[in-house]
């Protein structure tokens, strides 16, 4: 148990949890307004995977957007994360305002509840959201997903452990789905890993 706990607290230490919801929103509005309505436009229940987490803001900002489109009991949103620690604090679904500095008026409204200086995510939202630990390099990778979300992590890996991680997030879509990736993070010969460009840093699996 003491191994187990100075494991979680180097962890805690050495992954980066820095996140907000609506982080580059304009690449969110890409999302909003040209990936969702294609990908219900391929299908009416969707299957996606918010991959290195962190803290939640990512998984719980992509359930607020599909909120508008469809009932949330029709999607299924995988969220993970190799630090325990965030995986607890993104479960609670608080967070300090700055983490919201994002979000527009109206959504905050429908979305949040203040409690004192923080906020907590709506019931709806949280309970459409599964937080699981996993680790991008070790652990067997989950599949048929419509979107996966991989954002502003795969700059802390090697070139070698990124050709993986990418050729297995290939193997986990399926055909015509989207792989949303980070602005520091354009994928070189997206066609290696059966991927062709469908806007900036938006990726569809062909």
């Amino acid at each position: 148990m003491e191994n187990s706990s100075l494991m979680d607290e180097f962890l805690d230490r050495m992954t980066i949890n820095v996140s907000e919801f609506y982080r580059n929103r304009k690449r969110f509005e890409v999302l909003e307004h040209k990936v969702i309505p294609y990908l219900l436009g391929k299908k009416k229940r969707l299957k996606i995977w918010s991959a290195a987490c962190s803290t939640g803001e990512e998984p719980y900002t992509l359930a607020m957007i599909l909120s508008r489109y469809i009932s949330l009991d029709q999607v299924d949103i995988l969220a993970t994360d190799l630090d325990r620690n965030a995986l607890d604090r993104a479960k609670e679904g608080l967070y300090h305002e700055r983490s919201l500095k994002e979000v527009t008026p109206q959504v905050k409204h429908n979305h949040f509840t203040k409690e004192g200086s923080y906020y907590r995510v709506g019931k709806d939202i949280r309970d459409s959201v599964t937080f699981k630990e996993h680790n991008l390099l070790a652990d067997n990778y989950p599949g048929g997903f419509d979107l996966i979300v991989c954002r502003n992590v795969m700059i802390y890996f090697t070139e070698q452990a990124k050709q993986v991680i990418y050729q297995n997030f290939s193997q986990a879509m399926n055909e015509e789905s989207i792989f949303f990736v980070g602005s520091t993070e354009q994928i070189f010969s997206p066609q290696k890993y059966g991927f062709e460009v469908y806007d900036t840093f938006f990726y569809k699996k062909v």
